[in-house]
């Protein structure tokens, strides 16, 4: 059973929907059975790195909301996280933009490493404080998962995988996915946002079920 994922790598709900999903596999029977493609997604490709302001500056400006509302909004997201094991810190979030972040998940795709990429970016992001459009960043998280060192450089040093990224996007863009995360499981049936468990899980188990049928 294929589950493609689109997902950006600054989207607190893609994280949370991550880890919601992976409690669903560990419960499914036939995990070993699942193959995990991820694909590239930019909510915002626009955004301009800015490490110096505030994530919550950044957003009610954007947003157009009271500064208070936005840290109320994401006391909500914090929340959500750590029911499922996650600690975000929103006060070191950087603002970044995540393109070069999915160049490198894109090479790490191409070593069967796309999950431990977006995990450790993840992390890097929204509990880490660090800054995912940062090169020494990016080479040492890339270096860190297993990508071989002069891989991580020549991508880091040029625009190779950028093609990848786009045709991800043009291909959610055809889908009709307008907001991550996204799932779509044997390209039959789709599960949107950070849903529970018990939703993966139980589109899993149908998933699988009528393939065997089919077979």
């Amino acid at each position: 059973m294929r589950v493609d994922i689109w997902s950006d790598i600054r989207c607190p709900f893609c994280y949370i929907g991550k880890k919601k999903f992976e409690i669903a596999l560990e419960r499914f029977t036939h995990k070993e059975q699942v193959e995990v493609v991820w694909h590239s997604f930019q909510l915002d490709p626009g955004l301009k790195t800015d490490p110096g302001v505030h994530t919550y500056d950044y957003l009610a400006r954007i947003k157009g909301m009271p500064r208070e509302q936005v840290i109320e909004m994401h006391d909500y997201v914090t929340q959500a996280a750590h029911e499922v094991g996650l600690t975000f810190d929103f006060e070191k979030v950087v603002v970044a933009n995540s393109f070069d972040g999915h160049r490198l998940i894109q090479l790490a795709k191409s070593s069967g490493l796309a999950d431990a990429a977006e995990e450790h970016l993840f992390r890097a992001h929204f509990a880490e404080g660090k800054n995912i459009d940062d090169k020494a960043t990016l080479r040492e998280i890339g270096i860190s998962i297993g990508l071989d060192e002069t891989s991580v450089d020549e991508v880091l040093s040029s625009d190779k995988f950028a093609d990848k990224v786009q045709e991800d996007e043009m291909m959610a863009w055809h889908i009709g996915i307008r907001g991550v995360p996204f799932f779509i499981f044997n390209n039959r049936y789709t599960v949107s946002g950070a849903q529970p468990a018990e939703a993966f899980l139980q589109t899993m188990e149908k998933t699988w079920n009528e393939a065997q049928q089919v077979v």
